[in-house]
């Protein structure tokens, strides 16, 4: 067996056994280090060399943290939990309830798209939007796998899809500068065009979703969200005022500076010069930022240090090599086991941002000797890439909606956030990108 499938597998599998996701991740990369030909001493090291590759990511999403903490604080988005509360009434029929629900999944999705483009923060709305939301869900009896695949599918398919903000950067960074860079002739308008096949796929998924899979109701304690928010806030306008100056310059810095980093202590630091946060609560603002979000920034961490692991064996180039020897002269063959290849390294890293690079440099040759057309191997390769960003225990895109919706505990990371995710639209990936790849 190649070493990069025996650590994805145990990684998983261990990840499905409940097994802390950062334990399963240091467990599978020593065993995969082992396996692949590298000593102990080795695998340690370059373990260890690697875990620096997600420290910035772990410090953004730790500041992120603590400004949605200081944002709670000033009671804006209670204003929203309580606009949606007034809709809901105790004598409110089945058909009443039914659009309330639509509304808020609406506004949840458009949030998580306008995230990649409109207000580029990725996940940095996820854990100020979610947590005031939950007793409205729990009223609702709104299942939170739905609420799961929702953000994940904006967050995922919008940079699939729309060359804008993060989309830009994947569309015309990433995908279109690795696939000239290996000799495929694409122009960068064609990559949207390219791309909308397989995020059809997502989109399908979506809809069963919230239409056939998760349409039932489900119960959740009233008790243990209202411990953790409170659903009778006093609304200070000042406050109001405060969240929304200090929100705008975040937003701001971050995109003059390109520094999430910075973004989230100036507003921070406007909260604080502005009373809304008392000068002697920032560490404890800060600690429960690190408790929101820190298991992100170690499972990204950890990421790092696993992908740098399973490139030290040299077992990707090989794993994919070893596909190519059984594909035969099927472009089907070809094309779905190309992405079922992805699929595996993405799933191991996590980040299609990260991976695409990766994969780029053995695909794009290999697919072009296949007859495959330029617009079909961006197809392919553009797929891969994003496969396991929707269904990783390691993914940022599985990560962000799970950081939002268990603050009370009462939502599982790889069950109700992975597993959802995975099988709605990991599998239309594969289908539709296949179905891409043959007909462009």
């Amino acid at each position: 067996m190649n070493a990069v499938v025996l650590a994805v597998l145990l990684m998983l599998g261990l990840s499905l056994l409940r097994i802390n996701v950062v334990i399963a991740l240091v467990l599978s990369a020593i065993v995969g280090g082992l396996y692949g030909g590298l000593s102990l001493e080795d695998t340690i090291k370059v373990f260890s060399d690697g875990l620096g590759g997600g420290a910035t990511i772990a410090l953004n999403y730790a500041m992120l943290g603590a400004f949605a903490v200081a944002i709670s604080k000033s009671g804006i988005t209670d204003v929203l939990a309580a606009k949606v509360i007034s809709k809901i009434k105790s004598d409110s029929t089945p058909h009443e309830i039914m659009w309330v629900k639509a509304g808020l999944l609406a506004v949840i999705l458009c949030a998580a798209v306008a995230s990649q483009n409109v207000v580029p923060v990725h996940i940095a709305f996820i854990p100020i939007l979610i947590p005031p939301l939950l007793h409205v869900m729990a009223q609702l009896q709104l299942d939170r796998r739905l609420v799961a695949c929702v953000l994940t599918f904006g967050l995922t398919a919008t940079y699939m899809l729309l060359p804008v903000g993060f989309g830009g950067i994947f569309l015309n960074d990433i995908l279109f500068q690795n696939l000239v860079e290996n000799g495929a002739t694409i122009e960068k308008a064609q990559l949207p065009f390219v791309m909308a096949i397989p995020v059809f796929g997502m989109f399908l998924g979506l809809l069963v979703a919230i239409f056939i899979t998760y349409r039932k109701s489900r119960e959740y304690s009233l008790d243990k969200i209202l411990s953790i928010e409170p659903e009778t806030k006093e609304i200070n306008v000042f406050h109001i005022m405060v969240a929304v100056a200090a929100i705008l310059a975040a937003l701001a810095i971050q995109l003059f500076t390109g520094s999430i980093i910075l973004g989230s202590l100036s507003g921070l630091i406007i909260f604080v010069l502005s009373g809304v946060v008392k000068y002697n609560e920032t560490h404890d603002t800060f600690t429960k930022g690190v408790y929101m979000m820190g298991m992100i920034g170690f499972i990204m961490i950890a990421a790092s240090g696993f992908a740098d692991v399973m490139k030290a064996t040299n077992s990707i180039d090989s794993l994919v090599l070893a596909v190519n020897s059984v594909i035969g002269d099927s472009k089907l063959m070809a094309a779905l086991l190309m992405l079922l290849t992805g699929l595996l390294i993405t799933m191991g890293i996590g980040s299609s941002f990260s991976t695409i690079p990766i994969i780029a440099s053995i695909y794009v040759p290999m697919a072009m000797s296949f007859g495959f057309t330029p617009l079909a191997v961006a197809a392919l390769v553009g797929t891969a890439g994003a496969l396991g960003d929707a269904g990783s225990p390691a993914s940022d895109s599985t990560l962000g909606p799970t950081s939002g919706l268990n603050v009370d505990g009462q939502h599982d990371h790889i069950w109700d956030s992975v597993v959802p995710t995975f099988l709605h639209y990991n599998i239309p990936l594969v289908l539709f990108g296949t179905a891409a790849a043959l007909i462009l």
